[in-house]
């Protein structure tokens, strides 16, 4: 076993298989003591079952680790407290909360329920609140902590998951409020894109270049909760791993501007937008259509 995270007190969310097993498994080897949440529910949140978090608590003592399970829901409020809560009572602080938990439920927007959005944003948007709302109020007291929640390169958008793109894009604006917010507390939050071999990704109806696997992943989570990321000052970051790569996000800033003498009717914006203001190109909407032809061909599609 290592030492990286030796003392500290970490949560992970989704933490009974993939990347969030990974993660908790590492942060375990690395010295942390776990508490390992999972509902349990299959790639679409269905089937609810516990047995997952306590599996993997068997595998962190049998290692000589500790480890405790929580299988509560984190779209619920009390569920994400609960987390924290035990972390409390059984270790007497939480250092870092890792928030893996997602789900799936496809559809094209013009054919997608009110049953198929809220659930998927519920999970990752919500589950990601509800853990960061109940260990922040710690981290504050405790004057240092880390937050990290998880999102996907789709938050650039995508073709048939509105509501997982929607979810992943609200991270992101989440983490980077939770890094402004607690800064003076000492306490960090950061962001992570992985691309990597797990239950949702074996389903991504496309060949992906780069993938690694759920470990890559779980060693830049182990750096981002350690005390060398934060004496490096890193926080409100979104980084990309798959497999031997490592990539940081631009963050939002404007690009061009362009000011009118009196007030903008559409006649100006007409004149002056696409030439002096013009477009930030999309490169998932270039994409599209060499991934059209590669499925009319019967391939499948790289991205």
């Amino acid at each position: 076993m290592g030492n990286f995270l030796a003392g500290k007190v970490v949560a992970v969310t989704g933490a009974g298989r993939g990347i969030g097993r990974a993660v908790a498994l590492a942060c375990a080897a690395e010295g942390a003591r776990v508490v390992v949440n999972d509902y349990g529910v299959s790639v679409t949140g269905d089937e609810p079952a516990s047995e997952v978090a306590a599996a993997v608590v068997k595998e962190i003592e049998a290692a000589g680790g500790e480890a405790v399970a929580v299988a509560d829901d984190v779209s619920t409020m009390a569920g994400g407290q609960r987390i924290v809560d035990t972390a409390l009572a059984r270790y007497g602080r939480i250092d870092g909360a890792v928030c893996v938990a997602g789900i799936l439920r496809e559809r094209m927007i013009f054919n997608m329920t009110e049953q198929e959005w809220d659930p998927v944003v519920a999970t990752h948007l919500k589950g990601t609140f509800t853990v960061f709302r109940a260990a922040s109020a710690v981290m504050r007291r405790q004057r240092g902590g880390a937050l990290i929640g998880f999102t996907s390169g789709n938050h650039q958008g995508s073709v048939s998951q509105a509501n997982y793109a929607a979810a992943k894009g609200g991270i992101i604006s989440l983490v980077r409020s939770a890094a402004l917010g607690l800064h003076k507390y000492g306490v960090t939050a950061n962001c992570v894109a992985p691309v990597a071999r797990t239950r949702m990704s074996a389903n991504v109806p496309m060949e992906l270049k780069e993938i690694g696997e759920p470990e890559d992943v779980a060693a830049l989570v182990v750096y981002l909760l350690s005390e060398r990321a934060r004496q490096e000052g890193i926080t409100g970051q979104v980084y990309t791993v798959a497999g031997p790569k490592i990539a940081v996000w631009a963050q939002p800033r404007e690009l061009r501007a362009a000011y009118a003498e009196g007030s903008w009717t559409p006649e100006r914006i007409a004149d002056l937008l696409p030439g002096m203001v013009g477009t930030d190109p999309m490169p998932m909407l270039d994409r599209l259509g060499a991934m059209a032809d590669a499925a009319a061909a019967g391939e499948r599609p790289n991205a």
